[in-house]
């Protein structure tokens, strides 16, 4: 039961993640286009953005090794 818990656990944590960086990159390109002169600033907004976003299922598979264990 612990293996299937830690691999739902490492799942829906990749998979929130891919969604939230997906809606975060989208957006910027959107914002992007609207106004081009911000396009420097708003890139580096969104690789702060998606390293915030990553480090939560990085987390999670250290928990979900940690179930394992």
């Amino acid at each position: 039961m612990k293996f299937l818990g830690a691999g739902i656990a490492a799942g829906l944590a990749a998979l929130a993640a891919s969604y939230g960086n997906g809606n975060v990159i989208s957006k910027t390109i959107e914002n992007m286009a609207r106004q081009p002169e911000m396009s420097g600033q708003l890139r580096s907004m969104m690789f702060i953005g998606v390293g915030l976003i990553e480090a939560v299922p990085i987390i999670a598979i250290v928990i979900a090794f940690l179930m394992v264990l």
